[in-house]
């Protein structure tokens, strides 16, 4: 779930909805097999793939699942049809909300979806409504030693971000989604490992959210949408304030 600004501040958000690898694995999986079926299996050749194995990499996910998705997306071990569809709809608090799928059945996903929005305070919006709210960019998040801004920030803008921020031991990094590959490069070479390396829609401005109710019912959604099979990722364009996220943190 890509949520606030501030990654930091949402650490423990993306604890609670990390803490299901298979499901990772499961989402990075299908995004390797409909980019090799898209593009072929030969990463130098394919942009998308190389997103893809970029943050399955990322993500530790096991080079077995990793040749498994490619060869699945190929045909050599059967043919694989999922349809990409993108559903947009308001969280309480008038956080817009976009949920990115992967899906073999159509129909059950806008079912389940729909009602995961409708059981939880939410609801559906039609297309365009909460997607000019957002901008697709290439994502980075590097925690450790090379989380120091004076480390990564002549890296990082030589490569061609946007965008640089370090709080509390966590390095964000934003690019336009063409200098994606140029930036992998770059942390490739320097050796530098990254948490999280991919292209999502980044928020152009955020709702801030005061109310502890409300941030519940934000994350509650947030939750149940992510535990969708069909669902890749969700995107929300909140800002928890400080003291209700250590004050929600408190309460798991």
């Amino acid at each position: 779930m890509s949520g606030h600004s501030k990654w930091a501040n949402i650490k423990h958000q993306k604890a609670a909805a990390d803490k299901k690898k298979g499901k990772i694995f499961s989402r990075l999986g299908k995004e390797i097999m409909v980019a090799a079926k898209m593009g072929g299996g030969d990463p130098a050749a394919n942009p998308r793939l190389r997103a893809a194995l970029t943050a399955a990499r990322a993500a530790n996910m096991p080079n077995a699942n990793i040749d498994r998705a490619i060869k699945k997306g190929c045909g050599e071990l059967g043919d694989v049809v999922f349809k990409e569809i993108v559903y947009e709809g308001y969280a309480p608090g008038g956080v817009g909300v976009m949920v990115e799928c992967l899906t073999d059945n159509s129909n059950r996903s806008t079912s389940e979806v729909r009602f995961a929005f409708d059981r939880n305070n939410g609801n559906m919006a039609t297309s365009g409504a909460v997607a000019r709210m957002f901008t697709r960019q290439a994502h980075f998040v590097i925690t450790g030693e090379w989380a120091d801004e004076d480390k990564l920030m002549d890296l990082v803008l030589d490569a061609g971000a946007n965008d640089l921020i370090v709080e509390d031991g966590v390095a964000e990094i934003w690019a336009d989604p063409e200098n994606f590959e140029a930036l992998v490069k770059v942390f490739a070479d320097r050796q530098i490992p990254t948490d999280e390396a991919e292209i999502i829609r980044r928020p152009d401005t955020t709702v801030e959210i005061a109310d502890p109710g409300i941030a519940r019912q934000v994350l509650r959604l947030i939750d149940r949408l992510e535990d969708l099979d069909d669902v890749q990722l969700v995107t929300a364009n909140f800002e928890i304030a400080d003291e209700i996220a250590d004050q929600l943190e408190d309460e798991e």
